[in-house]
């Protein structure tokens, strides 16, 4: 027979191998597409970004939050035939801010070659512009 101990915020639940022996009858109900509360992932059935969406990180929401929106939606919204192309000031900003605060934002080896082939792009693109 199964018993229950609450601990703080928490319930916790003991089965007996007998409880598990039975079936179960809980009935599952089916996700509504439409409710506006339903956990989505990184982009919302009408094809707007979640922020919310735990896939981020908090990358939204942190001190570089208003320059990683503004790179991602630039990227998301993006028409461009290199898709992002058009979005290189705005990647450049975030990475700007992410650099003063290594703390929260430690570079890796992988962010360094992001890091030279954006600025590859930004070289391409201002010479582009200048001939």
């Amino acid at each position: 027979m199964a018993y229950c101990r609450q601990e703080g915020k928490d319930r916790i639940i003991f089965v007996t191998k007998e409880d598990h022996e039975t079936p179960s009858n809980a009935e599952l109900v089916a996700d509504d597409p439409n409710d506006p509360y339903e956990e989505h992932g990184l982009i919302l059935p009408n094809g707007d970004i979640n922020w919310n969406c735990p896939c981020l990180g908090g990358m939204a929401s942190g001190p570089c939050g208003e320059q990683f929106k503004a790179a991602f939606s630039c990227f998301h919204y993006s028409t461009e035939d290199v898709k992002g192309s058009d979005c290189i000031d705005q990647f450049r900003a975030m990475q700007e801010c992410m650099q003063k605060y290594p703390d929260l934002y430690p570079q890796e080896e992988e962010d360094r070659l992001e890091e030279t082939a954006v600025s590859e792009a930004a070289t391409t693109k201002e010479e582009e512009g200048s001939s």
